[in-house]
């Protein structure tokens, strides 16, 4: 009977790290899976805006929402994460922002220290807390509570510059200084009339706002397997429209750094005083266009599959013209990544040697862009390498400055 009485808190203590440890690994496991979650849909929102770390903590919560319209929901142990079921809890408060990724894991855990807001922001770290019932520790004299808490940290923020660049648009500007490998020459928050590229005179005059001419081309990302929506119209306008669809074909989908490009075959430039661009210029620039409006130009409606398209790619929910980009507040619709060559061609390779941003304007005193511009112009500031792209790889290059991607880093 003394044996007994002496085995019986053993037999519990092993049980317990079989039972209770094993569940507790189980509970962090799901909250970290959570912590990761919002973590990285709080990064994605960080496009550099004074506004981006209020979207961030709306869907950094979005993830772990149980409400009707949740697009994801998580559980520890069966319990809701954020709320409190009978006597246990579970808090899971929005992200703290850093803007440094040694500044975030540094202070990982430590209650958000540190943190900045606004612009500065480009780390994500969130920390959630869950209660989980003690079965067989409980019985044990040293144990004092029969809940015991589990915290689980992410940290998620933008990756290295990307070296490969999917799902950005197809279009191409010249470096203006080859030797600035920051910024090529392009001046942050200057507004640049986009002209598309035409031959002899007279040259284009810039857009109402923009002091400066950017002459641009569009890239050949024409996929000749494509079954979905195969015809150049389509393909043209989601380019433009969302970026460069998925594609198990990288050629198709991506851009590189140091490989070289041509011209989109159907965009070849015409004179300037033809007073119409090609007609997959205008396509291109519906698909702008969509970022702002559903277009109901004539131009826009003869693209193949319209009328189903002009649906997908929903607008941006900031139309205003601004001086300085971290005025802005929209949800990022209106950012495009493009690509730096080293020359604009119509005939001859052009050769990658970056990626950087634009925030396109609408026409002045306007809500959108004018597609049929005669010239395939638009307004657009320069604003650097502020927002995540959606997908890329970072090795292959070299590389101190250009958009990265959101990736967990702990």
């Amino acid at each position: 009977m003394q044996v007994l009485v002496i085995l019986v808190p053993v037999l519990f203590g092993l049980i317990g790290f079989a039972i209770d440890l094993g569940v507790m690994y189980v509970v962090r496991g799901e909250l970290k899976t959570a912590a990761n979650a919002m973590s990285l849909a709080a990064a994605q929102q960080l496009i550099g805006t004074d506004a981006a770390t209020d979207a961030a903590n709306a869907a950094a919560q979005l993830t772990v929402q149980n409400g009707v319209n949740a697009g994801n929901q998580y559980d520890f142990n069966g319990l809701p994460i954020g709320q409190t079921t009978n006597n246990l809890s579970s808090t899971a408060p929005p992200p703290s922002y850093f803007s440094t990724a040694a500044d975030a894991i540094a202070a990982s855990g430590n209650g958000g220290v540190g943190s900045v807001g606004g612009s500065q922001a480009k780390y994500a770290v969130t920390t959630i807390s869950g209660q989980m019932p003690l079965v067989f520790w409980n019985f044990l004299p040293i144990v004092s509570s029969r809940n015991i808490a589990v915290v689980a940290t992410a940290v998620a923020g933008i990756s290295a510059p990307l070296c490969t660049a999917c799902a950005i648009e197809p279009f191409a500007v010249a470096a203006i200084d080859q030797s600035d490998t920051t910024d090529f020459g392009y001046t942050l928050n200057e507004l640049y009339s986009f002209t598309y590229l035409c031959t002899g005179v007279p040259v284009p005059a810039p857009l109402a706002g923009a002091a400066q001419v950017l002459s641009y081309v569009l890239l050949n990302r024409l996929d000749p397997n494509a079954t979905v929506y195969p015809d150049e119209t389509s393909q043209i306008y989601r380019d433009t429209a969302g970026g460069l669809p998925g594609n198990t074909n990288s050629a198709v989908a991506c851009f590189v750094i140091n490989n070289t490009e041509v011209i989109w075959v159907d965009a070849a430039p015409v004179a300037c005083s033809a007073a119409a661009p090609a007609a997959v210029v205008t396509d291109a620039l519906c698909g702008l266009d969509s970022r702002f409006e559903v277009s109901t130009n004539p131009a826009c409606q003869a693209i193949v599959g319209f009328d189903v398209l002009s649906t997908i790619y929903p607008p941006d929910t900031d139309l205003n013209t601004y001086t300085t980009y971290t005025d802005y507040t929209g949800d990022g619709r209106r950012i495009i990544t493009i690509p730096i060559v080293d020359a604009i061609s119509a005939t001859a390779n052009m050769t990658v040697l970056g990626f950087r941003q634009f925030l396109v304007m609408p026409a002045e005193g306007g809500t959108a862009i004018n597609p049929d511009d005669p010239n395939g112009r638009f307004v657009a500031m320069y604003i650097g390498s502020v927002a995540p792209v959606k997908q890329g790889r970072f090795d292959g290059c070299q590389q101190t400055a250009g958009p990265g991607k959101v990736v967990l880093h702990q």
